[in-house]
C-alpha cells in the first residue's frame, strides 16, 4: 500500500512540473492572440478613415490628405463605351445609375469614337469626367456628397480675330493653304457663297475673297475657326459680300451691305467642290446605251464617298434603288419643286421616306451606283413636274432684315465693311481664265444641243 501511495504522489509532482512548464506557452499564445485581434481592428479602422463612407449614387468616397491628384487624357477608342472609361473608378451598379441620370441631359450611350475625354482623380478616388461631344460643347460630370452634377457646358477657347486675303491661282483650297490656312475655311466660304457662286463651274483664276475670322486657341495651340462675321468674295470680276447678324428668329444668318439676305430657296450645288463632267441637255448620247436620248440633269465628278447635300429644305419622298439609277433620293421642296440625286453609294444616316431634311443636310454620298461609268453625282430638279436645268433656276431670297433693326444692322456692318476696305487684292489679269484642270483630263467637246462636256466623268 506504502509504495503505491508513493507511485500516486511522484505522479502528482511530474503533472505539476509540466502545468507550471506549460504555462509560460500558455501566456505567450494569449499575448499573440490579443495582438492579432487588436491589429486587425486597428488596419479596419485606417481602412475606413482613408477610404471613407461613399454614397452609392455618388460614387464617391472621402480622399485622405495625402492624395495627389491626377487628370487622364485621351480619346474614345473603337468599342470602348461609359463603362469601359469609368471602370476603375466606379462600380457597375455606380455607373448604371449615373448612366440613367445623365439622361435627360446628354445620353452616355452616345459616346462616340474619336471625341476627346478626359477623367480627374483624386488619389484613387473619382472627381470628375468631361466628354466634348462637338467642338462646341461639352459634357461634365462631378462628383458631389449627395450624388453625380451633370451639365452640358460651352468649351471655352482664346479668341483672335483676323482679316485673311488671298488669290486664287488653282483652287480655292491652294489658295488657302497658300496662306496657312486649313481646308475648314474654304468650305465655310462655299456656305456663305453658295447661294450666288457655283463653286464647281464659276470660279476662275485670279478671283479673290477676303474674311474677318475669329481664330480658337485652348492652350495655345490653334483649335479651328470661330465665327466668320464678314466675308468678301470676288468672283469674274463681281464682288459678292456676306455680314453675319441675327434674323428675326434669332438664328445668325448672312446679309449683304444693304441688308439683303444671302440665303435662297436653294444652294447652287449639292457639292462643296465638284467638277460638272456632263451638263444639263435634250439630246445626248448615252455611253451605255449608246443612242442619243434626253440627259434633263447635272452630272458632277467627284471621288466615291464624296458628301452630297439637299439643295434646300424638304421632305423625302423616296431613298430607294433602280436598275437605271442606282441609289436615288427624291425630295419634295414645295408644291412646284422637286429634286434627285442619283447614283449615291449609300445614303446618310437616317435618311428614309418621310424623313424632314433642312438645306445643306447631308443626305447621300457620291458612288457610281446603276448605269453608270464612274464616281459622279446625277442632280436633277423638275418645276410643276417637268425637269429644268437648276444652274437657270432663279430662287428666291429670303427676307431682308426687318425694317426696325435696320440701325442696330448698320452699327454692326459698318465696322466690319471698314475692315474688309482697309484691304485691297489687286485684281489679276486672268480673272477671266478658267482654272487649269486637273492632269489626265480633257474636255470632250460639243453635245448635239451645243452644250458643253467640261471634263470626262460618269454618265
Amino acid at each position: 500500500m506504502l509504495g503505491r501511495r508513493m507511485n500516486n504522489e511522484g505522479v502528482a509532482a511530474r503533472f505539476r512540473r509540466r502545468r507550471f512548464a506549460l504555462l509560460p506557452f500558455l501566456v505567450l499564445a494569449a499575448l499573440f492572440f490579443s495582438y492579432t485581434l487588436k491589429s486587425a481592428s486597428s488596419s479596419e479602422e485606417a481602412l475606413l478613415a482613408s477610404v471613407g463612407h461613399g454614397d452609392l449614387i455618388s460614387g464617391t468616397a472621402v480622399p485622405s490628405e495625402e492624395a495627389v491628384p491626377f487628370v487622364f487624357q485621351a480619346t474614345v477608342k473603337k468599342g470602348e463605351t461609359i463603362s469601359s472609361l469609368l471602370s476603375g473608378w466606379l462600380s457597375p451598379k455606380e455607373i448604371d445609375l449615373l448612366d440613367r441620370q445623365s439622361r435627360e441631359v446628354y445620353s452616355l450611350r452616345r459616346i462616340r469614337q474619336g471625341r476627346p475625354y478626359l477623367v480627374r482623380t483624386l488619389g484613387d478616388v473619382f472627381q470628375s469626367f468631361e466628354y466634348e461631344i462637338d467642338c462646341e460643347e461639352r459634357l461634365v460630370i462631378r462628383a458631389e456628397p449627395e450624388g453625380f452634377l451633370v451639365a452640358r457646358e460651352p468649351i471655352v477657347y482664346q479668341v483672335e480675330t483676323v482679316l485673311v486675303c488671298a488669290t486664287i491661282r488653282s483652287s480655292l483650297f491652294e489658295a488657302a493653304d497658300e496662306i496657312g490656312e486649313i481646308p475648314v475655311l474654304p468650305l465655310r466660304l462655299v456656305d456663305i457663297f453658295g447661294w450666288d457662286v457655283d463653286f464647281a463651274l464659276d470660279v476662275r483664276s485670279g478671283d479673290s475673297f477676303k474674311a474677318v475670322v475669329e481664330k480658337r486657341y485652348r492652350n495655345g495651340e490653334f483649335a479651328g475657326y470661330g465665327r466668320i462675321p464678314a466675308a468678301e468674295f470676288i468672283n469674274q470680276g463681281k464682288t459678292y459680300q456676306g455680314f453675319l447678324f441675327e434674323n428675326k428668329e434669332g438664328h445668325p444668318e448672312y446679309y449683304d451691305a444693304k441688308g439683303r439676305s444671302l440665303r435662297r430657296t436653294f444652294l447652287k450645288t449639292p457639292l462643296d467642290y465638284a467638277r460638272i463632267s456632263s451638263g444639263f441637255s435634250y439630246n445626248r448620247f448615252h455611253p451605255i446605251k449608246k443612242k442619243w436620248c434626253p440627259h434633263p440633269a447635272i452630272d458632277y465628278a467627284a471621288p466615291v464617298g464624296t458628301p452630297v447635300k439637299t439643295v434646300g429644305d424638304g421632305v423625302v419622298l423616296a431613298a430607294a434603288r433602280d436598275r437605271a439609277s442606282g441609289k436615288i433620293i427624291k425630295i419634295r421642296h414645295n408644291s412646284v419643286y422637286q429634286t434627285y440625286y442619283l447614283h449615291l453609294s449609300r445614303f446618310a444616316k437616317g435618311i428614309k421616306k418621310g424623313k424632314r431634311v433642312r438645306q445643306g443636310q447631308v443626305i447621300g454620298y457620291v458612288g457610281s451606283t446603276g448605269m453608270s461609268t464612274g464616281p459622279h453625282l446625277d442632280f436633277r430638279m423638275k418645276k410643276n413636274g417637268k425637269y429644268v436645268n437648276p444652274r437657270r433656276v432663279i430662287a428666291p431670297a429670303s427676307p431682308p432684315v426687318p425694317r426696325e433693326r435696320i440701325e442696330t444692322f448698320r452699327l454692326t456692318v459698318d465696322p466690319l465693311l471698314a475692315q474688309l476696305d482697309a484691304v485691297q487684292i489687286p485684281i489679276a489679269m486672268e480673272t477671266s481664265a478658267r482654272l487649269p484642270e486637273p492632269d489626265g483630263e480633257k474636255r470632250s467637246g460639243r453635245q448635239r444641243d451645243g452644250t458643253m462636256l467640261e471634263g470626262r466623268g460618269g454618265m
